[in-house]
Formats: structure tokens, C-alpha cells, sequence
């Protein structure tokens, strides 16, 4: 996927509203906007509220779900065009390297609880052979 700096992502998302718009005859949503620009939820939704920040989009709540309004597109030619979207970027790679700790953590859990598992088992089938072994 090719990584733009936030003036082309501004502009794809405001293109992409329109799009959505279009199709669905209604205002657009956020997951549309994913769903067209194959991006992640987590970054339409930081571009969306940067570009509501500017004066670019409104958001409104309804009993629907959000929906995106293009206020002032002229406004997209003030952001600087090597603005990059880092603090997305940083977030997103925290949140990963937070995730990926945790996946880590469950499977060494995990891997803990059958090693005892497997021990308790050997230790209870070698008293069990003792057992027998006094018995007979």
C-alpha cells in the first residue's frame, strides 16, 4: 500500500465521501470511507477529525451512525503537502507493538498451562504405576 502525507490522504478522503455519497444516496460514513480507500478505521478516523479540526468536514451523530459532510473543500489547498500524518503513524505502531506484547503474554500463558497440564497428568500416571505396583 503506498503511504501518502496528509494533504493527498485529505483529498482522497474528501473524494471518497463524495464517492460514498453518490453510491448510497445518503451521507457517508466512516466505514464506507474504509471500506473505498482500503484504509484502517483507526486512520480515516484521524483524518476525518484533523480535516474537522481544519474546516474541511463536519461529523454528525445520528441514531444511523456518524455521517461525514464536506463543508469547505477550498480549505484542503492550505495544508502543507509534506504534512505528514507521524502521530498517526506513532500511535498506530504503540498500539501494534502493545498488541503484539499481549499475543505474546497469552501464548506463554498458554504454553505454561499445558506444560502443567502435562506434568500433573505424568505426575498422576506415575502415582497411579506406584499404586499398582504396591497393590500387586
Amino acid at each position: 500500500m503506498q503511504q501518502y502525507d496528509f494533504y493527498h490522504s485529505a483529498h482522497l478522503v474528501v473524494a471518497a465521501i463524495r464517492i460514498a455519497t453518490h453510491q448510497a444516496g445518503t451521507p457517508a460514513t466512516r466505514e464506507a470511507i474504509c471500506k473505498i480507500l482500503s484504509f484502517s478505521a483507526e486512520r480515516v478516523n484521524f483524518i476525518c477529525h484533523r480535516l474537522e479540526q481544519r474546516g474541511v468536514l463536519e461529523a454528525v451523530e445520528t441514531a444511523q451512525g456518524g455521517r461525514l459532510f464536506i463543508r469547505d473543500h477550498r480549505k484542503l489547498e492550505d495544508i502543507a503537502r509534506n504534512e505528514s500524518e507521524s502521530q498517526l503513524d506513532l500511535e498506530l505502531k504503540k498500539y501494534q507493538a502493545s498488541r503484539q506484547k499481549m499475543a505474546q503474554k497469552v501464548s506463554a500463558l498458554k504454553a505454561a498451562g499445558e506444560k502443567k497440564k502435562k506434568d500433573m497428568f505424568a505426575d498422576l500416571q506415575q502415582r497411579l504405576k506406584e499404586e499398582l505396583a504396591k497393590k500387586s
